[in-house]
């Protein structure tokens, strides 16, 4: 019966609105106001939980962004699943059976004993050996399924309801969907900003809670109206012309569309990420440049002209290429403003798309259905199939082609032509070969800037290519595959290898001298290949710098002492120990244990200490295990690209390390880093925990220095006793010195649940 009220829609809304709704002005404004608050309100929530059970997961698994993008795969699909919920109701269900049925799921969640407040299950341990992803999916499901999957299927089947009360605006509901989506982008923009900065863990989740019972108080009011207001049992008008079927081809195109900037958040997300803390405020960035595409395409009328925009596209896809093809490594401002102008303008184009080709009302649900299907496969694709396809991440550049592809010719001159349709893989072969060329020429003297002027020749080459579109895909591919002979700052690749934590390739510099552990972009150990020098640290760890200073100071302290270092890299630290004394390694990451063992690349734990212990899994879960007072040096160098995992830095991490730290030890932690300064959080902990803290900037370091393999690096070190650390001091010399962290005594202290990175942020240009 449901089915009537809609159909009545699609043929004479103005008629249908006499006969379902007869109220005044005022009321119909106010039905208005009451379905866009509870859809505004259930879009708020589900994007407040996103960032938020991301957050708590985090510290389980080395604070990578695979841990976001997995995340998002599973809330892609619980969006699937409740428009697909959605769709069966709407179309097996009567009105009154629909409402009911909703009704009672949305109040489930207050039945189900501890779901509320949210929070992670008890007990769950991710994998160490294998990808943990399974475990992150596994663990979402159960600690935040259910009312994500009730927020999900609430736009739709609202929007439903709204067409069934029979008011005058329920013919074209879709500017519901604009609200909808606004409220996806204030609750993202209000977590990092508002939310994250105020509140600890524990406080959001019961926050979100009674925010929950508000919505379900609106939900109410809005069934309750839908239920007085519709009528269909007394309406029965012929429908004259049937409502046009939606093709196969159409469906196709939808899922297509919608692939490409799902795709496309999750791919420059962890562009974004592979050098700079994954965060929530990047997460919301991306996600809220995505999300306001929906709102202003949807909007009755959409302020920027979607002609206009798909003209742009193939300068948009060139400026998304130029850091991938050029392997250059922009300042992350930089990176930041052109990963999301790309992600706005190609989202844009594709939603703008589907909004100019959705079908009649009758089929909301079905195609609401459809966009979903589209986003869930682009996740998967980012997520889940590409690590494991690749072994570099190809897939950004990947979904920029296929973007190329989808888009409407601009022209039609010369399509008969044969020499034009030739000329279409033609010049594309020619522009490849070019470039490989001037690579192979380039190759013994690389430089930053002659690499920016080849390749951005290059790109103007290809966007002389935008009118025909075949073409312009050739452009890209040849680009792409000439840009694989780029050697990029680090030399030579012998070896990449893809992990659920990242990226890890081992190079080696034109001339052999170096082999190179590469991680995102970031060196996280360097070993010269002489035999002479085989067995000597470098880069952050060399001898006299800060990094060697505090394995001397560990040795003269208890020279037969354990000691214990968080992330392996390379294994250089290895080589400072002395018979007698033992090492434990702790990597979460297989890859880099199997690369930093194998002796074609690296010799450091071979020959250093063959029978050293890497254990895997995360730090802080693996160290419980521990003995406790068992280490006499703790160092932390675990990083993610060129970023330290937050939940190594907070109270309850360095109470576990002060638990298995020996007498008169020490804890180390490596902080260089060049978007964060995390000196001052650390101060706080250790004051906090009434340690004496000392910092050391090893930053005046000569260029001859950095040819030979020392890098600068900043290190900060704890200790019980002032005198723990007195060693380090009679070492200090030059302007290298080790000091106590000078600053502001003001920084709140960092705990599992509350850190505030935006006061730690170094906006380097």
């Amino acid at each position: 019966m449901g089915s009537d009220l809609l159909e009545v829609h699609e043929q004479n809304p103005k008629e249908s609105a006499s006969l379902a709704f007869e109220e005044s002005r005022p009321e119909r404004y106010l039905v208005v106001v009451l379905f866009l608050v509870s859809m505004f309100l259930s879009s708020a929530l589900l994007f407040l939980l996103e960032p938020m059970i991301a957050k708590m997961l985090l510290p389980l698994l080395g604070g990578t962004a695979s841990v976001w993008n997995t995340c998002l795969v599973f809330f892609q699909a619980m969006l699937l699943a409740g428009y697909l919920y959605a769709d069966i109701s709407s179309k097996r269900l009567s009105q009154k059976w629909q409402i009911v049925t909703h009704f009672a799921l949305i109040a489930s969640p207050f039945l189900c004993v501890g779901l509320l407040p949210i929070h992670l299950p008890l007990g769950w341990r991710p994998p160490a050996e294998t990808s943990p992803s399974a475990w992150v999916l596994g663990v979402l499901l159960v600690s935040v399924g259910l009312p994500f999957f009730i927020l999900s299927s609430t736009t739709p089947i609202l929007q439903r309801w709204f067409m069934a009360s029979g008011h005058p605006d329920g013919a074209d509901p879709y500017f519901l969907y604009a609200a909808s989506n606004a409220g996806s982008l204030a609750g993202l923009i209000a977590y990092p900003f508002v939310v994250e900065p105020f509140m600890r863990l524990r406080a959001q989740s019961a926050t979100w809670s009674v925010g929950y019972g508000v919505f379900v108080a609106f939900a109410a009011a809005c069934a309750l109206l839908t239920s007085r207001h519709s009528k269909t049992d007394a309406i029965a008008i012929k429908i004259e012309e049937p409502v046009p079927l939606i093709s196969g081809a159409q469906r196709v195109r939808w899922m297509a569309l919608a692939f490409v900037p799902s795709s496309l958040v999750l791919g420059i997300t962890t562009s974004l990420t592979t050098d700079f803390p994954a965060i929530p405020m990047v997460w919301v960035l991306t996600l809220a440049a995505y999300l306001l595409t929906f709102v202003l395409v949807f909007a009755k009328r959409p302020p920027i002209p979607h002609e206009w925009l798909a003209k742009r596209e193939p300068f948009l896809i060139l400026v998304a290429m130029l850091p991938i093809v050029s392997k250059t490594r922009f300042p992350f401002p930089v990176m930041l403003a052109l990963g999301l102008l790309v992600l706005f303008g190609l989202a844009m184009i594709c939603h703008g798309e589907i909004a100019r080709t959705r079908p009649a009302t009758r089929h909301l649900t079905e195609f609401y259905l459809w966009i979903s299907v589209g986003g869930v496969l682009g996740g998967i694709f980012n997520a889940l199939v590409a690590p494991v396809l690749f072994r570099s991440v190809v897939e950004l550049p990947l979904v920029l082609i296929l973007a190329a592809a989808l888009r409407e010719p601009t022209s039609a001159i010369g399509f008969s032509d044969p020499r034009a349709r030739r000329n279409d893989w033609l010049l594309p072969i020619a522009l490849g070969v070019c470039m490989f060329i001037a690579l192979a020429i380039m190759g013994s003297r690389p430089g930053h800037s002659l690499t920016i002027m080849i390749f951005g020749y290059s790109l103007l080459w290809c966007l002389s290519f935008a009118k025909r579109r075949f073409r312009f895909v050739g452009g890209l591919v040849a680009l792409c595959l000439a840009s694989s002979f780029n050697t990029g700052p680090f030399g030579r690749v012998l070896h990449t290898e893809r992990s659920f934590f990242g990226v890890s390739r081992v190079t080696t510099d034109p001339l052999g001298r170096f082999h190179y552990l590469i991680h995102g972009g970031t060196a996280h150990g360097i070993e010269r290949m002489d035999s002479a020098h085989v067995r000597e640290p470098l880069s952050y760890y060399a001898g006299n710098g800060p990094g060697g200073q505090i394995f001397h100071a560990a040795q003269a302290a208890a020279p037969q002492g354990d000691w214990a270092i968080v992330g392996l890299g390379a294994g250089a630290m290895a080589c400072y120990l002395q018979p007698g004394q033992t090492l434990t390694y702790y990597e979460i990451d297989p890859v880099v244990t199997r690369i930093a063992k194998n002796p074609q690349y690296f010799q450091f734990l071979g020959q250093c200490a063959p029978n050293v212990r890497v254990v895997l899994g995360d730090a802080r879960l693996s160290l419980n295990a521990a003995p406790d007072a068992q280490y006499g040096l703790i160092a932390l160098d675990a990083f993610s690209g060129d970023s330290i995992p937050m939940h190594l830095v907070t109270r309850e991490a360095l109470s576990l390390y002060q638990r298995k730290l020996a007498p008169h030890g020490i804890i180390a932690f490596h902080i260089s880093n060049l978007y964060l300064d995390l000196s001052q959080p650390l101060k706080a902990l250790a004051q906090d925990a009434h340690l004496a803290c000392l910092i050391e900037h090893d930053t005046a370091v000569s260029q001859s220095e950095m040819d030979a393999g020392r890098y600068p690096s900043t290190w900060v070190v704890m200790a019980r006793q002032g005198s723990d650390l007195s060693d380090l001091i009679s070492a200090n010399h030059g302007s290298a010195r080790w000091l106590p962290i000078g600053g502001h005594a003001d920084t709140k202290v960092w705990t599992d649940d509350y850190s505030d990175l935006l006061s730690t942020m170094r906006w380097r240009f």
